[in-house]
């Protein structure tokens, strides 16, 4: 078939082209003629789409061919005049590809009822999909990359001849319509980079001729489903970077035709090596991030063409099979961040392709170097202690002299500069799919390739004008497809704040297809996620623009700092080319947030920021005789950060009892104001059931026990036994510490304040953290010992489920941990919150009663809820505990204190979440205190006296 294609000339000032067209079947002498409406309607179409390159002044089809010449410009109209024995032709074919385009998709197309084709792809057209193309018996629709949005019209299911739907890289959204289950003669179904949510319809099990099916990128939602078993057709499967769940199913063992499967990303818990072993033709094999456990299976090595082997960021654990050296045409093979164990086989070191072992636990050190050849090979060893094998083999990348440094820089991608006072390191290497480089002071690790692109660079240079005050460290950046590791190295031990610096210069700005692009990846720092699905171009609102993003609190208990840039699929990927995607990052900054010179030796580092901004850090530091103390900072640049101080020194002075921690000293000089505590071994209560999963401490039964006798007699103590009788006000997780047997003890007295029986109330300040204050105290500030008793429930319930009060939420309606409680206690099933940890270990007659416990001391009712030595004696077995009775708030009631909690989140009093996501904002120090940060509300009111027998309006609050 001949192609005739318009002429061009782009640098016209007015294009005027004769469209001419291709004409199928015999050249016959009479005129052959398109009928007038569909010239007519080819001219609306091109008028709509304000298309320069073509304008309609003939009917004739006629024999020859003409092409436009013009780089990157594919148009032409393609007519057939073969289908009666009238001279009569008809449009079959429209292709106007990367001519950016703009507006909507005329409904003009619907008219043209013989089109078979329509390609609009690599164009700026926006609004949604016109149904009236439901009108014709299209076999080919490819609306890739625009920016149209807006859900699929159902009404394409009904196009019964459409055998390939291409709407990849858009904005559409909504679930996908079961309608598209009736496509039946469907081969290629390519969805990749929206926004689509919900499940893949059932009806999706009717289409059996499918051979390309891409998802990726989609909030797509579920199981993946069994049906897919009855794509026997298929040879092409991308699911990466949605919300599915695993496992994958069996009945994938039945797509044999299969030479391309990609899944990453999946949801849920640890799953079977799926079977795979009848995909003889397999040619790229890429299940990341999967939860895969067990043995890699031998059969991999019967894939003879597979040229692509990502089994990454799995838990695998074995030996590396032997079969798989039968893979000659295997040219990646990445194996990072499993559990592989024994020795690295030779074939594997003396290979010039690209391999990446790093993060693995082999037990035999099969090489000195981690980077030989092609090979990463970088904290792949499973022992630190052995001094025999080199420093990058070793896990935590110990540094192998004294920690020197305290401030880091690089200029990622660029070369060495001097910026702002800071002198930039070089980082210039073209690395590949799998490197790893480093200087006295860096490390860097790149993992992945682009498949699709082999001519794809690791690093990117800017060619236009940066729209930056700062543009020196914004003029290059490095680039990875999957993973990007950099390595602060011999650090010394302490608090960091770590600036991220981005630009996106690998888009344009101008309205074409090129500045469509999509760039989504993650960064965890020390191996905590700080950012996740982070778009540099919506967040800098452009592109071309510096943005930095900082960490403050960053420790660094070892010598080392890791930040970790990762794609999970997410995003374009053929935008402006195919292979355009991952992580990219500018450059790193990292300075310290302690005094690298003074006579402490600085260890573990975490701060707070209260709603005053009041900053306090905590230090480990070392006295001359070795004893060790934990050194309070308390920042002197405000009046609270004064008043905290005298308050924290006056109270925990004049109080001594085991559950309490003990203050030694205090120093004031100049503005520095440090108080001196013993030392506690085990950090707080929160890291230990909630921090990164390296420090939990996997708390049996008998000293969870232990630990909430000891926040009880702490509390008692305070409110019944001491000379001065205390409120607290943030009793919480993070204020419990832990010495090396586990005994717990309340620390962070600055908000406490005596509980004087004639004064029940606050008179100044709401202080406390939102999701453990009591909700009179919250809403009202009427303060009593009570308060305590009711964050004292909380911490309890947090105790039995190893989950915190402000983060777990089973289900959406759920607030906190204590809304869950009170259902499954209405239910009768209360034992379900005891932390699956425990297994079996545990009396379920004990976890019940503490659970219920803890339910009765955070009764929404302060008069309920029983005094600290009356918990006391519940707890000891003595007392019984009492049935607790919820008085469940009035609805005026509970919508107060949402308001209270929202406009106290609103302000940034209150840093709630302990997901993954936030931990960051709360303490980067998940080897230091784990931390959340209290707030202080100030009253216009003044004093007020709740005894008295009139009404109490909400308090109204300001936020310092």
């Amino acid at each position: 078939m001949e192609s005739v294609h318009a002429i061009s000339k782009p640098f016209s000032a007015i294009l005027l082209v004769f469209l001419l067209f291709n004409c199928f079947g015999v050249f016959r002498s009479n005129a052959q003629l398109l009928p007038e409406d569909e010239v007519q309607t080819l001219q609306e179409i091109s008028t709509k789409l304000k298309n320069p390159y073509w304008n309609v002044t003939t009917r004739f089809c006629s024999e020859g061919s003409s092409y436009i010449k013009t780089k990157d410009i594919f148009s032409n109209v393609t007519c057939d005049c073969s289908q009666n024995s009238s001279n009569v032709c008809h449009v079959t074919h429209i292709l106007l590809k990367r001519l950016n385009l703009t507006g909507v998709i005329p409904e003009e197309f619907g008219n043209l009822s013989f089109l078979q084709e329509i390609d609009l792809s690599r164009n700026y057209l926006n609004g949604s999909i016109p149904s009236s193309l439901a009108r014709l018996n299209l076999t080919i629709l490819s609306l890739l990359g625009n920016r149209l949005s807006g859900p699929i019209p159902k009404e394409i299911g009904d196009i019964a001849t459409l055998e390939d739907l291409n709407l990849e890289d858009n904005q559409f959204e909504g679930p996908l319509p079961e309608q598209l289950g009736n496509l039946s003669r469907l081969t290629r179904f390519l969805a990749s980079a929206n926004n689509f949510t919900g499940m893949l319809p059932e009806t999706f099990v009717n289409l059996k001729n499918l051979t390309d099916f891409r998802i990726d990128g989609n909030d797509i939602s579920g199981k993946i489903p069994d049906f897919i078993g009855n794509w026997t057709k298929l040879e092409r499967l991308d699911m990466q970077g949605t919300s599915m769940e695993g496992p994958i199913p069996t009945t994938i063992s039945l797509l044999k035709n299969l030479t391309d499967l990609r899944i990453s990303d999946l949801n849920g818990s640890s799953i079977d090596f799926p079977d795979l072993q009848d995909m003889k033709n397999m040619e790229e094999l890429v299940l990341r991030n999967c939860w895969i456990t067990g043995s890699i299976p031998d059969y991999v090595g019967a894939m003879t063409k597979l040229k692509t082997l990502d089994l990454s960021f799995n838990t695998l654990t074995g030996v590396i099979p032997g079969t798989l050296q039968q893979l000659s045409q295997l040219v990646n093979m990445f194996l990072t961040n499993n559990s592989l164990t024994g020795a690295i086989p030779p074939w594997i070191l003396s290979s010039q392709q690209s391999f990446d072992l790093s993060y693995n636990n082999f037990t035999e050190a099969s090489s000195s170097s981690c980077q030989q050849a092609n090979v990463n090979l970088v904290s792949s060893y499973s022992s630190s202690e052995d001094n025999s094998i080199s420093w990058c083999l070793k896990k935590g990348l110990p540094c192998s002299k004294k920690p020197e440094y305290h401030s880091l820089f690089i200029n990622c991608g660029g070369k060495k500069l001097k910026n702002d006072g800071k002198e930039y390191e070089e980082d210039s290497s073209t690395m590949g799919p799998s490197n790893f480089l480093s200087s006295e002071r860096w490390g860097y690790s790149s993992t992945g390739v682009y498949i699709g692109n082999s001519n794809a660079d690791y690093i990117a240079t800017n060619t236009s004008a940066l729209n930056t005050t700062n543009p020196g460290i914004y003029t290059t950046a490095r680039l990875a497809p999957v993973s990007l590791k950099y390595y602060g190295l011999c650090l010394q031990r302490g608090s960091y704040t770590v600036q991220l610096h981005f630009a996106e210069i690998m888009y344009t700005e101008d309205q074409t297809f090129s500045s469509l692009g999509k760039r989504i990846f993650d960064v965890s720092i020390q191996g905590t996620r700080v950012l996740k699905d982070f778009n540099i171009v919506k967040e800098a609102k452009g592109v071309g623009i510096g943005i930095t993003r900082e960490f403050n609190n960053v420790s660094v208990d070892g010598s080392t700092l890791e930040i970790h840039l990762y794609w999970s699929g997410k995003g374009t990927t053929a935008i402006p080319d195919r292979g355009v995607y991952g992580p990219l990052i500018s450059a790193i900054t990292v300075t310290p947030n302690f005094d690298p010179h003074t006579g402490l030796s600085v260890g573990a580092i975490a701060g707070i920021v209260a709603a005053s901004c009041v900053v306090v850090v905590s230090i480990l530091g070392t006295l001359s005789d070795g004893g060790v103390i934990a050194v309070k900072q308390l920042s002197s640049k405000s009046k609270q950060g004064n008043r905290e101080f005298v308050n924290e020194i006056g109270m925990i002075s004049a109080l001594q009892h085991p559950n309490l921690v003990k203050l030694y000293g205090c120093c004031i000089e100049g503005n520095q104001l440090l108080l001196i505590y013993e030392y506690m071994e085990n950090n707080s209560l929160a890291r230990a059931l909630f921090g990164r999963e390296e420090y939990r401490l996997n708390l049996d039964w008998p000293t969870r026990c232990k630990i909430c006798m000891g926040i009880a007699r702490g509390l008692a103590y305070l409110h019944e036994e001491s000379r001065l009788k205390i409120v607290h006000r943030d009793i919480k997780a993070t204020n419990v510490l832990l010495d090396k047997d586990l005994n717990a003890k309340i620390s962070d007295f600055g908000l406490a304040k005596l509980d004087e029986e004639e004064n029940t109330h606050i008179s100044t300040r709401i202080a406390g953290t939102i999701g453990y204050m009591a909700p009179e105290y919250a809403m009202r500030g009427y303060l009593t010992d009570k308060a305590d008793v009711y964050s004292f429930g909380i911490v309890a319930l947090e105790i039995v489920s190893g989950k915190s009060n402000t983060n777990y939420r089973p289900k959406e309606e759920f607030v906190y941990l204590l809304d869950w409680a009170y259902v499954l206690q209405e239910q009768g099933n209360l034992v379900e919150l005891v932390d699956p940890i425990l297994g079996s270990n545990f009396s379920k007659e004990e976890a019940v009663r503490m659970l219920n416990l803890g339910l009765l001391c955070a009764n929404p009712s302060p008069t309920l809820r029983p005094a600290m030595s009356a918990v006391v004696s519940m707890l000891e077995g003595q007392t019984p505990v009492q049935a607790p009775l919820v008085k469940r708030a009035s609805m005026n009631e509970y919508s107060r204190f949402k308001a209270f909690e929202k406009l106290s989140q609103d302000s940034q009093t209150h840093i709630s979440s302990f997901s993954q996501d936030s931990q960051m904002q709360r303490s980067m120090s998940m080897d230091g205190p784990w931390l959340d940060s209290s707030m202080s509300l100030h009253s216009k009111e003044g004093t007020r006296d709740h005894s008295s027998s009139s009404k109490h309006p909400l308090i109204s609050v300001n936020i310092n």
